[in-house]
């Protein structure tokens, strides 16, 4: 794109040096660039050094005119974070630290923690908010976000906030959470200094260049408000730039490390229908740790034979060299098979293919008013069915490839305590294999770890801390854990710890699966917990065992009225697995036991499950 003095509001020297600036720049440099521009405009542009290119950026700011100071605000910052598996709340204290280095003072909380009434006392104001489910908020922002959208929520007067939102494209409502609190944080008269960034789960440099921009907007209102524009490499713009680069962890979700495989044994019995792994990984020499409640993730390889069939649909060279992001470029074979994201079709990967190629069908399912039709089309499709069901055999791999997203790591509960194996993680993978649209389908990572991670191999891995999903404090408090299938993983952590540390207080397991004889995981660990007492009662449901099938949620409701008690001497309870179908019953079998043992109202039974989220005595780690 070239700007032209004749058609923009500048004259031909800054048009010239624009031109020379802007091609020059990264995704990164150009967000960060927005955001300093837009918090100077009526204020003063000092010059940047970087992230942008020096020269251009000095003499950009040398032609572009000073303006009249604005008042100066206290340096004050609060970070409100919404997170459900810890992503945010890691970024959030990330910009706390920046802005520290920045000589603000910081509040950085959960939004579960920040009492509502409050904000208006907030002088500036940043979110970091994944999304949740099909465009919900996590748990630990739903009050916030509820208090924010209901009639209580002051006018905030043009308080200065920006929002970074986290997400995955391969949902409809991607980043809709952070879009929600965008948008309404405008509404209320909020004064947006920096654009908001929408990430996928490969989110670190677009995270990294929204911070980018907001410390330049902050640059640019410290300039304002100072008596003249601060000397190129000088000032607050100079002490931005320092902070452009935080020192990397060693080894991270962006330098994962390579995690030998100690053993992989498949829990399932003969003749069940249903191969779930135990995988247990060395950290010796990681420098790694972990708690019980937190989550390993893993990049896994996408099958063979998949790449394979995507190579010949595609009528592509298997030893071809494509773009592959920050590894430069890869033979089109190896970048396939651990680079790129190939099981999964998003709306945004249809609607750049229709562009590239100028399918008329694909332009006509992308369009607006197709929705359903699309949401249809892309559940359980893969690339091999897009190349094959829209004819795009010949587009060229260069051109076609990097349209894809970086292959997501998958992220599993740790079924391991540290103290009870040093140096080792320990997961619970159920294998998965199904049939759609006429071709069999396997789960990226479960397939991975079931058929090629034999010990010996190497697995790239990092922790993903979860402290919305940790044992209390007080080692006497009861807690009740409900986890049917491979949910029960950080249950055997929990309990494995528990017992490390001798903790007297009681627990008790919900336990479901399909068969009690081949599907009955660390069935003589739980035995033996039992027999020592560090487990004080389970109950077990075997769907598939009787005629009528019976979940986790049923065997609760039948010991309702102790589950009850328990509750009443202050059990904390932790639900883990399935979000759409068994989280969901659980949740309203609880309801009901409260409602029913408690006399209360619906309304006063569901206020006092949303009081137990609150205290963090209903903690749920569902997927």
């Amino acid at each position: 794109m070239v700007l032209h003095e004749t058609n923009s509001p500048f004259r031909q020297d800054q048009a010239e040096l624009l031109n020379k600036l802007l091609p020059t720049l990264t995704d990164g440099q150009r967000i960060w660039l927005s955001g300093y521009l837009a918090a100077s405009v009526g204020g003063a542009v000092t010059a940047v050094s970087a992230p942008a290119a020096p020269q251009a950026a000095a003499a950009l700011a040398e032609a572009l005119p000073a303006a009249p100071a604005a008042p100066a605000l206290p340096k004050e910052a609060t970070v409100l974070y919404g997170s459900q598996t810890g992503n945010s709340k890691k970024l959030a204290n990330r910009l706390a630290e920046r802005l520290k280095g920045q000589g603000y003072e910081v509040t950085v909380s959960a939004m579960n923690d920040f009492k509502p009434n409050t904000l208006k006392k907030v002088v500036r104001l940043f979110i970091v908010v994944s999304t949740h489910g099909e465009g919900d908020p996590p748990d630990n922002a739903l009050g916030f976000y509820e208090f924010l959208h209901s009639k209580r929520a002051p006018q905030l007067d043009g308080m200065p906030f920006a929002v970074l939102a986290l997400g995955d494209t391969s949902y409809e409502k991607f980043c809709q959470t952070g879009k929600d609190f965008d948008k309404r944080l405008e509404e209320l008269g909020g004064r947006r200094i920096a654009p908001r960034v929408d990430c996928d789960v490969d989110f670190e440099d677009a995270a990294n260049g929204w911070m980018d921009s907001v410390l330049a907007a902050l640059a640019g209102e410290e300039a304002a408000a100072s008596a003249g524009p601060a000397p190129a490499g000088a000032g607050p713009a100079a002490a931005a730039v320092s902070a452009a680069a935080p020192a990397a962890i060693e080894y991270s979700r962006s330098n994962p490390f390579r995690a030998a495989v100690l053993e992989n044994l498949n829990l399932n019995g003969r003749g069940s229908a249903r191969e779930t792994r135990h995988l247990e990984l060395s950290l010796e020499g990681s420098g790694l740790t972990y708690e019980p409640g937190d989550a390993l993730g893993i990049y896994p390889e996408n099958h063979p034979q998949l790449v394979e069939e995507l190579i010949e649909a595609a009528g592509w060279r298997a030893d071809e060299l494509v773009p592959a992001g920050k590894d430069g470029e890869l033979p089109l074979r190896e970048a396939l098979s651990r680079h790129y994201e190939i099981t999964q079709l998003t709306k945004p990967l249809l609607q750049q293919a229709a562009e590239l190629t100028g399918s008329s069908k694909l332009k006509e399912l992308t369009a607006p008013g197709q929705e359903q039709a699309l949401r249809e089309y892309i559940a359980g499709r893969d690339l091999v069915d897009l190349i094959r069901g829209f004819d795009l055999k010949g587009v060229p791999a260069k051109t076609f490839v990097p349209l894809l997203r970086k292959i997501p790591p998958r992220l599993y509960s740790i079924a391991s305590s540290p103290k009870a194996y040093p140096d080792e993680v320990h997961l619970t993978i159920r294998k998965v294999v199904y049939e759609a649209h006429g071709r069999t389908r396997y789960g990226v990572c479960s397939t991975y770890v079931a058929e090629r991670a034999e010990p010996g191999t190497e697995i790239p891995v990092f922790i993903q801390q979860n402290e919305n999903f940790r044992l209390p404090s007080d080692p006497d408090t009861p807690i009740i854990m409900i986890g049917p299938g491979t949910g029960v993983a950080p249950f055997r952590a929990f309990l494995g710890e528990r017992e490390e540390t001798g903790a007297s207080g009681k627990t008790w397991l919900f336990y479901g699966d399909q068969h009690f004889l081949t599907d009955f995981l660390y069935q003589v660990e739980w035995q033996r917990w039992l027999k020592e007492g560090v487990l004080t009662r389970m109950d077990v449901a075997f769907s598939r065992d009787q005629e009528q099938k019976i979940y986790v949620q049923h065997r609760m409701l039948e010991q309702a009225k102790e589950l009850y008690a328990w509750l009443e001497e202050g059990a904390v309870v932790y639900v883990c697995g399935d979000e759409s179908r068994m989280a969901h019953d659980v949740h309203a079998a609880l309801e009901t036991i409260i409602r029913r043992e408690g006399g209360l109202s619906e309304e006063a039974a569901a206020e006092y499950l949303k009081r137990m989220q609150q205290e963090r005595r209903y903690q749920r780690d569902v997927y």
